[in-house]
């Protein structure tokens, strides 16, 4: 591959632009290759064993479904295609948290629910999640790449900053079951936008980031348009970035209004924040730690090639000048926490406030270092090239990629336990509401098991798993916490009529007493709930 990538002169004659022309389809298909090697080498080993399991953050099921934040994302998917059949909104969940709330906003999944949705009904559901997982790579590669031969750099140097977009830690960690991870393609599409002064498209592109709900990452996308037209854009051109940034704070604005207030998401503390703080040490360690959301390891050889590329385009100042920006400083506020001042920043800039993990502008960083390393890459092509050796930038293009790859590696992803086919769940039929325990906050990542299963049967439920629930969720769940040890009743005003105990769930968790889920179906009984099936460790019970 490395043989073919060397024939595609960024500039030349007329005969090497025409032969230039007749190799792109060569080029791009030696591109696609590259980067679904990249996800291949992200999700080894587990993408070996993926058949039948989720590409995610390793967990135990303990008989069902592990719990995850992948399941999340796949009922958010999932129910894109499902209600755009049933005549329903794909922006709204009519399931979860009924009948405390209306249809609370679902906006994880437009975005890539529409190309989940052929692939679910082609692979079913596990297969459909596992291939945009892997199509990510492919995306946030081939764009990023992309975006770098607008800026003029030869073929073998964009191939290598894609390869360093795909690859970083940051972004792959939080492609195991974050949108963040798998929408970051968002970010270099947006400057290839704007560099081809496509700014109708930019504006989709920009507000297409907080429409997804990754309101966070939209507060670092208004500087970063406004940067990058400062640094590539005519200045004529200036008020209508302006736009683009203003469309986005407007987007941002309405989805905080339609789906964060009044919910559990607003009025969170600061010591949340310095939860989830990275300390300087992970910005060199290559591990996971606490989990993937302090997972900032920049790589050893990345930040030294970037260096050179800093130093390669020290006289395209305003470029270099973005470039360095758009590196430091989500680094810098990654640290949350662990950086002095942080606390007043996330008090006074209007949004931040409302987030808990500082870590989400670290795609910015991860693209603004591939950049740079691009431009290194591409110096020493250049530098090889007038000296006439191409063999020897053939070879070393390929090193760089490998070293590169090696350099970026950090297992993150497991072939977790999905959820398939239960008879528990297959004999819930009929109307009528369902009731899963043990019993679990809205906010608690164990919840997501019965996203899992919800798609086997899709039915209103009084609780569900979101970090975004209305505050009323809180107290309903907190009402019925004590049925996940037999204490109390289901009440009627609820609507509920069947009840589902997940023994697995309750090993997972380890938050209940060893004794609650045989206490919670003896009450079940006592009651006069009759049991459906039993499924391993699931049980569906209906009222008599």
């Amino acid at each position: 591959m490395v043989d073919v990538l060397c024939r595609f002169p960024a500039v030349g004659t007329g005969t090497e632009s025409a032969r230039s022309a007749r190799s792109r389809p060569a080029f791009v298909v030696l591109a696609i290759a590259l980067y679904a090697a990249s996800a291949v080498w992200a999700t080894w080993p587990a993408i070996r064993h993926a058949d039948g399991h989720y590409l995610a953050r390793p967990a135990a099921g303990y008989g069902e479904a592990a719990a995850g934040d992948h399941l999340q994302l796949g009922w958010s998917l999932w129910l894109v295609g499902h209600q755009l059949e049933r005549g329903g909104s794909p922006l709204a969940d009519p399931y979860s948290f009924q009948p405390e709330s209306e249809a609370p906003p679902s906006l994880q999944g437009w975005l890539l629910g529409l190309p989940y949705w052929p692939l679910a009904h082609a692979f079913g559901d596990i297969w459909a999640y596992d291939a945009i997982v892997l199509l990510s790579f492919v995306a946030a590669g081939g764009l990023a790449c992309w975006w770098l031969r607008a800026l003029g750099l030869g073929h073998p140097a964009a191939l290598v900053g894609g390869a360093v977009f795909a690859l970083m830690p940051h972004r792959v960690g939080q492609s195991t079951g974050h949108l963040l991870g798998l929408a970051a393609f968002l970010l270099p599409s947006l400057l290839l936008a704007l560099e081809r002064r496509r700014l109708l498209l930019a504006g989709a592109l920009a507000c297409a980031v907080p429409l997804s709900a990754q309101l966070h990452l939209a507060l670092g996308v208004i500087p970063l348009v406004l940067g990058y037209a400062w640094a590539r854009l005519p200045r004529a051109l200036w008020p209508h970035a302006g736009v683009v940034a203003l469309a986005t704070a407007v987007a941002g604005t309405v989805v905080e209004r339609w789906a964060i207030a009044g919910s559990i998401g607003t009025g969170r503390s600061f010591a949340q924040v310095e939860r989830y703080s990275a300390e300087l040490s992970d910005f060199v360690a290559r591990r996971v730690g606490s989990g993937v959301e302090e997972l900032v390891f920049l790589g050893w050889l990345t930040p030294l090639l970037a260096l050179a590329g800093l130093w390669a385009i020290r006289r395209r100042r305003g470029l270099a000048a973005f470039l360095l920006v758009a590196t430091l400083v989500p680094c810098l506020l990654a640290l949350g926490g662990n950086l002095p001042g942080y606390e007043t920043l996330w008090r006074v800039i209007p949004g931040l406030d409302a987030t808990r993990v500082p870590e989400r502008l670290m795609p910015i960083a991860c693209l603004a270092l591939a950049a740079l390393v691009a431009f290194a890459a591409d110096a020493a092509r250049t530098t090889l090239v007038l000296n006439q050796h191409k063999l020897a930038v053939r070879a070393a293009t390929g090193v760089v990629l490998v070293l590169l790859a090696l350099d970026l590696r950090v297992p993150v992803f497991g072939a977790v336990t999905a959820d398939t086919s239960n008879a528990a769940y297959a004999a819930i039929r009929g109307e009528g509401r369902l009731l899963e325990l043990p019993v679990f906050r809205p906010d608690v990542h164990f919840g997501s098991v019965y996203l899992g299963y919800a798609r086997q049967s899709p039915r209103e439920r009084p609780l569900g798993y979101s970090t975004t629930a209305r505050t009323r969720a809180v107290g309903v769940s907190r009402e019925l916490r004590g049925l996940s040890c037999g204490r109390g009743t289901v009440p009627s005003e609820l609507g509920v009529r069947f009840v589902t105990v997940h023994r697995g769930l309750y090993e997972q968790s380890r938050f209940f007493a060893p004794s609650c889920p045989g206490r919670a179906e003896a009450a079940l009984l006592a009651a006069g709930w009759r049991l459906l099936a039993r499924d391993g460790p699931i049980a569906a019970y209906a009222r008599r």
